[in-house]
């Protein structure tokens, strides 16, 4: 039986059209951890609202006379626990001193102790956890030992011994010393945590095969991959340096009466409470905003530099 010669073959069409699936965007900028947190931040008005209020606070500090044009310091008898009047929208305190002008220049110095205390804090806890993470063995053991000691004293505790010992020199400069030496042991905990974490990187394996050195290592390529946990210690100690030296002012063991704070005018006002207590809510009002703002943004840049927490928004 003779075979058939012509035998129609079905061809499935050709797409012309190509699927890339695994095409890399050339054009696209290379995403990394602060470009996605800065991209989370910039769509929450939260984070909007907590830096403008920490802006003011700031800027109140560095420039007081800008918001207020009358001399905190200068208080007469006539107006004690006088209202409202043409150029003094809070009033006066039992001293006769205007409340306004008192919480703006108490901004200065209150975010000052914050300020010093916070830096210390950082760069001293900094320096503990990196090299006790990155170096371990014995050295770690020795420095986290160190660090339990100071953690286990309540940094309010060891400045009010601090500041009752040193009662002649009762500043900024102290009282801010007094609050930052003690309060680092948290941010070492932090910083040698990400530490191990970080220096198990491929980058830093790269970096000891090439025969960099360990200390070149850790600082050109683990501290800088290590250092956005320390941004929000930070933030959020800031905060608690402040209130810190509100407390200790209060107590009559922070700055001297002389000083200007919201802690010495919160411990002031006590005397008249029940005839004047807007001498004592308007500085209050005034911590606890600062202090709020400042916890805030400590909190949003945490959640927006964890990317376990960006996906569940």
């Amino acid at each position: 039986m003779p075979e058939p010669t012509n035998i129609a073959h079905y061809v499935a069409p050709v797409e012309t059209e190509t699927i890339s699936v695994d095409a890399v965007r050339i054009a696209d900028k290379p995403s990394n951890l602060w470009r996605d947190a800065w991209q989370d931040l910039r769509r929450r008005p939260l984070f909007w609202i907590a830096s403008v209020l920490a802006l003011l606070f700031l800027v109140a500090a560095i420039v007081p006379q800008v918001f207020a044009q009358f001399d905190p310091t200068k208080c007469d008898l006539m107006f004690s626990n006088e209202g409202p009047a043409a150029g003094h929208p809070l009033g006066y305190n039992f001293q006769g001193c205007d409340i306004y002008s008192r919480v703006i220049w108490g901004a200065r110095t209150s975010l000052a102790v914050g300020v010093i205390a916070t830096t210390l804090s950082a760069v001293i806890g900094l320096i503990m956890g990196a090299i006790a993470g990155f170096y371990g063995g014995w050295l770690d053991s020795l420095l986290s030992r160190i660090g339990d000691i100071f953690f286990a004293i309540p940094y309010i505790l060891a400045a009010i011994v601090v500041m009752t010992v040193l009662h002649d020199y009762r500043n900024v400069w102290t009282l801010a010393l007094a609050i930052g030496g003690f309060a680092w042991a948290s941010t070492a905990r932090v910083v040698r945590a990400e530490i191990l974490r970080v220096k198990q990187a491929d980058y830093v394996m790269a970096s000891k095969a090439l025969g960099l050195g360990k200390f070149r290592i850790l600082l050109r390529h683990v501290m800088p991959n290590a250092i956005a946990p320390l941004l929000v210690v930070a933030t959020l100690g800031l905060a608690s340096a402040i209130v810190a030296e509100a407390t200790l002012s209060f107590l009559g063991v922070g700055l001297g009466s002389d000083v200007v704070s919201w802690g010495n005018d919160i411990s002031g006002a006590q005397a008249a409470l029940q005839i004047a207590p807007m001498a004592l809510i308007y500085p209050s009002i005034a911590l606890t905003f600062a202090v709020l703002a400042f916890v805030t943004l400590g909190e949003l840049i945490r959640d927006a530099l964890d990317p376990k927490a960006r996906a569940l928004r």
